[in-house]
């Protein structure tokens, strides 16, 4: 069974993500397989480099991050092109590992996804487990994490799909509007189902 892993920003994803782990479940982060899919060698390395050209590269030959989001950010038909780079690539490594792990025996394997849903990749994964705060909530997480202001924390939260609309794309919800144990208690609720049962 494949558990697909999504929240939003500040929603504690990270934190259900590593007590998913430390029950030994094996956790295949799509954002730091998208890390890892633009290193030199890479097959979208050499499409990105293709379609942006040499400037974006550093002294080492590695993909400059800030130029990169500099150009996509103010041109929409420039960041679809990342994309589409993009997103096949981190598709296509993650069933890998999936297969990987399957032939090693694993039985149950988390995908985390933070755009699983916008993204539409519920095809993925058997099951969608959303971890949800109330944006109150997470606003305030938010500015607590990052030091930032009021304004900054909506803008960002804002630039994501709501939380509560994600809801009706879920099997099932972890409320993260308490204490951490309510919410791993939640979790271990639901594996008892999902897993064991």
């Amino acid at each position: 069974m494949v558990i697909g892993l999504t929240g939003g920003i500040a929603s504690g994803k990270s934190m259900i993500a590593e007590e998913l782990k430390q029950r030994g479940f094996p956790v295949i982060d799509a954002d730091n397989i998208a890390r890892e899919i633009v290193e030199p060698g890479e097959e979208a390395y050499h499409q990105i480099v293709n379609k942006f050209g040499k400037e974006i590269l550093q002294e080492n030959g590695e993909i400059a991050r800030k130029k990169l989001g500099q150009i996509i950010f103010t041109d929409e038909s420039k960041r679809k092109q990342l994309n589409q780079i993009m997103h096949p690539s981190i598709r296509k490594r993650m069933l890998e590992r999936k297969e990987e792990l399957l032939e090693d025996g694993v039985k149950t394997i988390v995908f985390d996804i933070p755009l699983l849903v916008e993204n539409k990749l519920q095809f993925m994964v058997d099951k969608v487990l959303l971890v949800y705060v109330n944006e109150e909530i997470q606003k305030e997480r938010l500015m607590k994490r990052d030091g930032q202001g009021e304004e900054d924390a909506l803008q960002r939260i804002s630039s994501q799909m709501p939380l509560k609309d994600k809801k009706h794309h879920a099997d099932a919800i972890i409320d993260n509007n308490g204490t951490k144990e309510q919410a791993i208690h939640q979790l271990e609720r639901l594996l008892e189902k999902w897993v064991d049962g």
